[in-house]
């Protein structure tokens, strides 16, 4: 009766699974914008519930499958059965490799017997060992590659590579260098630090923290600088960047006016000791 219920159960959910793909699987028709997110609401809602349906359709075949399983051992645990495909696939489920080793593994090993325990001297798979084998050599080419010849480049020189190369692509400035003078003073208003706030969340945040705590760049909160820690010198640092840190020119992208709120931003945060802060860098502001 048990194994009448499965099957029944399963039948169930293949039929709902054939007439459910055909009818959310299909792209939705072009409409109106007013009801294109409607349309893919109900696409990603019908896939998703011929994902359910997938899950619950092999559910009940691995739920079918261990319910038959004492019934299929002793069927193939029978001379000229257990030596075909199907018995050794069957036979892994107890613990028989010879799906992949082509052997017996029942290597009983007569001397060893401990409290009515004994021990087989059973071969590992060829599938296992290649695997091992590979990692060895796996590991050997990238100790090779980046720590011996150094052919490679690791995540750290592969960060500055590329922002080095996106900062080719930034816009031109249209005036000044990175020696020019500015006499700029910190800004106070509040509604000119907020706009700081949103364009260092919007631009500078991936490298320095949502906080400005640090990641890849370092802390802007603490009384360290690499470049100045001078209203002045950090609009500089932000306007012409660093290339040989990985600091790109944001001059041609943010205006004057923008970089002197980031600025002024940056200032303000001094520190908040946010969480996670990273490890000072540069020299003590004097």
């Amino acid at each position: 009766m048990r194994k009448l219920l499965y099957f029944r159960v399963f039948g169930l959910l293949s039929c709902s699974l054939v007439l459910s793909v055909p009818a959310f699987s299909q792209t939705p028709a072009p409409a109106e914008a007013g009801n294109a997110a409607a349309l893919s609401l109900e696409w990603v809602l019908g896939m998703a519930l011929v994902g359910l349906l997938l899950v619950l359709l092999l559910g009940g075949l691995l739920l079918v499958f261990v319910q038959m399983l004492p019934f299929l051992n002793s069927f193939y645990n029978q001379p000229g059965r257990s030596d075909t495909l199907m018995g050794r696939f069957i036979g892994l489920f107890n613990r028989d490799a010879r799906l992949f080793t082509g052997k017996s593994s029942n290597f009983l090993m007569e001397d060893h017997s401990y409290d009515g325990i004994q021990e087989y001297d059973n071969d590992l798979p060829p599938w296992w060992k290649y695997m091992f084998y590979a990692t060895i050599v796996f590991g050997a080419v990238y100790l090779l590659n980046f720590h011996v010849f150094k052919s490679g480049q690791l995540q750290t020189q592969e960060y500055e590579a590329e922002m080095q190369e996106a900062a080719l692509f930034m816009p031109k400035s249209t005036g000044g260098n990175a020696n020019e003078k500015t006499d700029y003073k910190p800004l106070t208003d509040a509604a000119k630090l907020e706009a700081g706030h949103a364009t260092f969340t919007q631009n500078c945040a991936a490298c320095h923290g949502q906080n400005a705590e640090g990641m890849v760049g370092p802390n802007l909160t603490d009384e360290y600088w690499l470049h100045g820690g001078d209203v002045n010198d950090i609009f500089k640092t932000i306007k012409f960047g660093v290339t040989s840190k990985g600091m790109v020119a944001w001059q041609g992208k943010l205006t004057d006016d923008q970089i002197l709120e980031v600025s002024s931003y940056i200032l303000s945060v001094q520190g908040t000791n946010p969480a996670n802060a990273k490890a000072p860098q540069g020299e003590k502001a004097k």
